[in-house]
């Protein structure tokens, strides 16, 4: 997509909320365990170590997560907390894996102004979704077509909002970007 990354970090610096919206990383197909118990593939292990390492080095390190429960998402979160350290607070939410758009707008709104950098980690088409409901309609119309497509596995849709969390609305926050693994690799 040719992002420029570094500018990216430096037009983040002046934002004081920034969401961070992942689909999990490449999983496995479905088997017997069911949907909830897929986990990801040898790629998604490296999605999620190029993702996690790109949001390092923009200086993205979430202060809290909330992901879904099912075992694609847990495993793609441990594969990052690798990159991230002790520092974020996590939260594993059953709601996240069955509560469609509205767990994804409570995650937000329950968030508390302490915490700068909000990371939810879910599933498609809710995060995608979501994200549509969150752009305000001046967000770059290549970004927000980006959306209209679907997150692929382990992309991230990063938002900034002066306000805090608890006071987002729908279409009240910036989408500055839509970014694949790829992206971050260097």
């Amino acid at each position: 997509m040719n992002v420029n990354l570094h500018k990216l970090r430096k037009s983040l610096r002046s934002r004081k909320y920034v969401l961070i919206v992942m689909r999990h990383a490449k999983a496995e197909a479905l088997g017997e365990g069911g949907d909830r118990t897929r986990k990801i593939t040898d790629k998604g292990r490296k999605q999620a170590k190029a993702v996690a390492k790109g949001l390092d080095a923009l200086e993205l390190v979430p202060d809290r997560i909330a992901t879904s429960s099912a075992d694609r998402t847990v495993e793609t979160l441990n594969r990052m907390l690798k990159y991230f350290g002790d520092g974020p607070k996590v939260d594993v939410r059953l709601s996240l894996y069955q509560g469609g758009i509205q767990s994804i707008l409570d995650e937000i709104h329950t968030t508390k102004p302490k915490r700068r950098t909000l990371m939810i980690l879910g599933h498609e088409p809710t995060v995608s979704v979501s994200c549509e409901w969150l752009a305000t309609s001046e967000s770059d119309p290549t970004q927000l077509d980006l959306l209209h497509l679907g997150l692929s596995p382990a992309s991230v849709a990063i938002f900034a909002c002066d306000r805090p969390f608890g006071e987002w609305t729908m279409h009240g926050a910036d989408l500055v970007a839509v970014l694949t693994p790829r992206d971050f690799e260097v």
